[in-house]
């Protein structure tokens, strides 16, 4: 079953083609561009590569899956509209995976992972994994401090994700390198026992965790005096 998987709740902007069989899932083809300015630029472009990449049309995918955050309000919108009108269009399922989950699980190592990504405002978007990949906090967007602090108390041995290493000094862990932003490949395995399944298309609801920068005016000041 070939699945396409997009996120874009980080500035890395992922599209990525992988092949889901009863023995694992592999990938066929990804392109990453980190840009924080431009995932409406860049995603639609990425996910036509991916697929010529692979030989590939879009009538031939099974599936849809699509990181769901947490991230800022602009940049993760572009993925979770491209994913759900790509699925209404084709009539194919799309499943949503948290995309912290895409850092942290394959981090899991036998001790508490913390994946944390950068949410500006000098905050982090986090959550923490137990041993075997399991998310057992979080997702959630807090002043590093207090992630540091949540991640003492779970024990948690390791850090991982760009907002860990853009904090690290603040979080005071050992760093993981790699992945810096959600692993398409992960997301998919995360998601493939409701491919291989058959399971009901989700919707695809973002996990924003905080309101929007831009919000509608209240009132109008008067322009006379």
């Amino acid at each position: 079953m070939l699945v396409l998987v997009v996120d874009s709740s980080t500035p890395a902007v992922t599209a990525a083609l992988v092949e889901v069989s009863a023995d694992g899932v592999a990938a066929r083809a990804q392109r990453c561009t980190v840009d924080a300015r431009a995932h409406g630029e860049l995603l639609a472009p990425q996910v036509d590569a991916v697929l010529a990449d692979a030989g590939a049309r879009p009538a031939d995918l099974t599936a849809i899956v699509a990181g769901l955050g947490p991230g800022p309000f602009t940049g993760l919108r572009v993925g979770l509209v491209t994913a759900a009108t790509m699925g209404q269009v084709l009539g194919i399922p799309t499943y949503g995976v948290c995309s912290l989950d895409g850092i942290g699980h394959p981090v899991a190592a036998g001790e508490p992972v913390l994946a944390a990504s950068d949410a500006r405002r000098r905050e982090v978007y986090w959550a923490v994994y137990d041993g075997a990949g399991q998310r057992i906090a979080g997702p959630n967007v807090d002043a590093p401090a207090v992630a540091a602090e949540r991640a003492r108390d779970l024990a948690v041995t390791v850090a991982v994700g760009d907002g860990a290493h853009r904090y690290a000094d603040v979080l005071g862990l050992p760093l993981r390198s790699e992945p810096r932003y959600p692993d398409a490949t992960v997301l998919a395995t995360l998601a493939a026992e409701r491919i291989r399944a058959g399971a009901p298309g989700e919707p695809l609801t973002p996990l924003y965790l905080r309101r929007p920068d831009a919000v509608a005016a209240t009132g109008h000041k008067p322009v006379l005096p």
